[in-house]
């Protein structure tokens, strides 16, 4: 949790603090600035295969104490910015290890430790991400307010290293096992493997990574990614422009987007209690259902009511998209390659959450609004849901 708290230093979310100053400073345009995003996105994606086998061999403990030290020391590089290319580098290499090696980390160590309320234990991990997102930009807006942009970097690069790298250091474990103890399954589970002799059987069938490259399931769960997550990221980039082209005032469509912070972390706790019910992928299908509905009022927002209920239902959905996916793939493929697994399947989640705001932004200036790609959002999200029911389905069928 301490990781996933840490590594919103990096997020657009505090990069967008820092935005206006630092192109002040530098006479920067607003697309040089957040061209450092695409960048270090499309460089996570190239090293997340590479990672994700590390994480398996080694371990999440290194990634995460190596990844939180790389973003740490990013930030203080950035606080020493005196030119665009220094500003690339220095984001960027906190970027890439923040969209692929914290993700793999994350849900490596925790699907290893969890069999049995696993979903319940990915939402404690996706809470912290999201008060990591609330804490980080009140953070860096506060010392620049009071004093100024570099040292706001600098405080936020100490931030991280001291929450993202010690925990991780003295406390972090990948695997029960390497203490001598087993992963949290149900009572059923824990009666069956206990033997006199004191060996045990994993209750859950692991995958290799070749093997899971032959189910359908894998490429459900893909095809799922890539129509999803450019509604993730498309509708969360561009939710207050287009509440303000609606008419809503500034303060009204900044209270929406914390409305909206505020759901996608409760939403994620309550999605986690509804997995050990009903299942991961069934638990993903409403959530998926919820993400293309709110894209679906965002269409119709008038007033400042209909702007939250859109955001309050997104955001609940994010929320349990991102508790649940991580879960979906943990439960199908199992958990001794899951680092490899999730190495070859996010870079379709990275590369479609840039695309998601590239291609709102784009078809915003050919026709004016955001009408068109709400539309485009919410066909995605209805797509979404159809693929992860067909795997509902599929698991249903095998289970009877």
């Amino acid at each position: 949790m301490s990781a996933n708290f840490a590594k919103q230093g990096s997020s657009v979310a505090v990069l967008s603090i820092f935005a206006i100053p630092m192109c002040a400073t530098f006479n920067w345009s607003m697309a040089e600035f957040s061209g450092a995003v695409t960048v270090g996105g499309l460089l996570g994606a190239l090293i997340s295969p590479k990672v994700g086998v590390i994480a398996d061999r080694g371990g999440a403990r290194q990634i995460l104490v190596v990844g939180s030290l790389v973003i740490g020391l990013s930030l203080i590089l950035l606080s020493q910015t005196q030119s665009l290319i220094w500003f690339y580098v220095a984001y960027c290499l906190g970027r890439m290890a923040f969209v692929g090696p914290f993700q793999i980390a994350v849900t490596s160590a925790v699907a290893n430790w969890f069999i049995y309320l696993r979903g319940r234990a990915m939402s404690f991990a996706a809470l912290a991400h999201s008060l990591g997102l609330a804490v980080f930009p009140i953070v860096a807006f506060a010392v620049i307010e009071f004093w100024d942009w570099r040292l706001g970097w600098l405080v936020i690069g100490v931030f991280v290293l001291l929450v993202g790298v010690l925990p991780n250091l003295i406390l972090m474990v990948q695997r029960p096992e390497d203490i001598g103890l087993r992963p949290y399954t149900n009572i059923e589970d824990r009666v069956s493997n206990t033997s006199d002799e004191g060996d045990y059987f994993d209750p859950e069938r692991s995958f290799t990574r070749g093997q899971a490259l032959r189910t359908p399931t894998f490429w459900l769960l893909v095809a799922f990614s890539a129509f999803i997550f450019p509604v993730q990221a498309g509708v969360s980039l561009h939710q207050a422009p287009h509440l303000i082209d609606r008419g809503i005032s500034m303060g009204y469509a900044a209270a929406a987007v914390s409305a909206f912070s505020l759901m996608s972390a409760i939403g994620g706790l309550v999605f986690g209690q509804l997995e050990a019910k009903f299942g991961a992928m069934k638990s993903l299908l409403v959530a998926a259902v919820l993400m293309s509905i709110g894209a679906g009022i965002m269409l119709v927002v008038f007033d400042v009511w209909t702007a939250l209920l859109a955001s309050c239902v997104f955001g609940a959905g994010i929320g349990g998209l991102l508790t649940l996916l991580p879960v979906a793939w943990a439960n199908s493929f199992g958990r001794q390659n899951l680092g490899a697994i999730r190495g070859v399947t996010l870079p379709v989640q990275i590369i479609a959450q840039a695309v998601g705001p590239l291609m709102s932004g784009s078809l915003v200036d050919v026709t004016g609004d955001y009408e068109v790609s709400l539309i485009l959002f919410t066909f995605f999200g209805i797509c979404a849901s159809t693929l992860v029911l067909v795997a509902v389905r599929r698991c249903g069928s095998k289970s009877r």
